[in-house]
């Protein structure tokens, strides 16, 4: 079985403000994503950045075979949202946006706006697997690519840039918090005998504290001395498994010519234990080979493929 997450960069259909100008334009995009689709050949493939919900499914006519959908209702202000492609049935167990009740809304801008739920919903859904019900979340948390008022990229001068990347680390840590609140519910107690996945675009890296409150307990990261030592922790972590993944791959997006992992897998122990492979970009392909983007995120509209890489795990059994 192979899990994996991929921010398709703005599907929608051409003719709106975000997607592609033209049906050509369209077409090709298609083409990139079903390429690598079929490629990569996951059974469970979380995405992001469906802007269209029939452009999901024009993807979904180009593979092989029948494919099951399932989107978050909950979409951001330009109308994206997460989104699932499986080979198998699948059931959804939630679509939320909501923060803790302990947890309160947080400032998102200098007039004082807050924010009290996710920009995006994040979607939960349930397949049978081999050994049980797998039970994964997608999500696409908060953009680290900063936007001031007035729809400028730009801004003024330094303070409003470290003002606004303060108002993102806020909304990103509390949807962070959010997700791993999720994450408890999918583990409902136990990792040890659950199969758990939570996937998405994180936008941050594996160190990154909005990264690392998903993980739960610390001191058993792949890798280190604890991986292989039990303990009670391991009923409620999550392991990221980018140290699986060779470190000439490891990265999912190239931001001003700095290569990041912002794309993650997280297993609960009783999957991470079946975990055999993972990587980005395509099995077999070696390092992704991605466009650098910068500030503005318009400068791709209607840029065939994806500015993300997939980032991917093989499970046995």
């Amino acid at each position: 079985m192979l899990l994996g997450t991929w921010n398709l960069e703005n599907l929608y259909r051409p003719g709106g403000p975000y997607g592609p100008q033209d049906e050509a334009g369209y077409e090709a995009k298609l083409a990139a994503l079903a390429a690598a689709v079929t490629e990569l050949d996951p059974t469970l493939l979380g995405v992001q950045e469906v802007g269209d919900p029939e452009a999901l499914k024009d993807l979904a006519g180009m593979l092989d075979d029948d494919w099951h959908l399932a989107l978050s209702e909950h979409a951001d202000i330009r109308g994206i949202r997460v989104g699932f492609l499986s080979r198998m049935p699948l059931t959804v167990v939630a679509d939320t946006r909501a923060f803790p009740a302990e947890l309160r809304p947080v400032q998102a801008d200098d007039a004082g706006l807050t924010a009290g739920h996710s920009g995006r919903g994040v979607l939960a859904v349930e397949v049978e697997g081999g050994g049980g019900p797998l039970r994964v979340a997608v999500c696409h948390l908060k953009s680290k690519l900063l936007s001031y008022p007035d729809g400028r990229f730009q801004p003024r001068d330094e303070g409003e840039r470290a003002r606004y990347g303060a108002y993102a680390l806020y909304r990103r840590a509390a949807e962070a918090t959010a997700l791993r609140a999720l994450a408890d519910e999918l583990l409902a107690g136990d990792g040890r005998v659950r199969d758990v996945a939570v996937l998405g675009d994180l936008n941050d890296e594996v160190q990154a504290a909005t990264t690392q409150i998903l993980l739960g307990p610390p001191g058993s990261e792949i890798g280190t001395p604890g991986y292989d030592r039990p303990d009670r922790g391991d009923a409620t972590r999550l392991w990221d498994v980018a140290p699986l993944i060779p470190p000439g791959q490891r990265w999912s997006r190239v931001n001003s010519g700095r290569r990041e992992l912002i794309d993650h897998v997280l297993l609960s122990h009783r999957l991470v234990r079946r975990a055999t492979r993972a990587g980005t970009g395509l099995p077999g392909e070696g390092p992704p080979g991605l466009p650098s983007v910068g500030p503005d995120p318009s400068e791709r509209r209607g840029a065939p493929g994806s500015d993300h890489a997939p980032v991917w795990v093989r499970i046995e059994g």
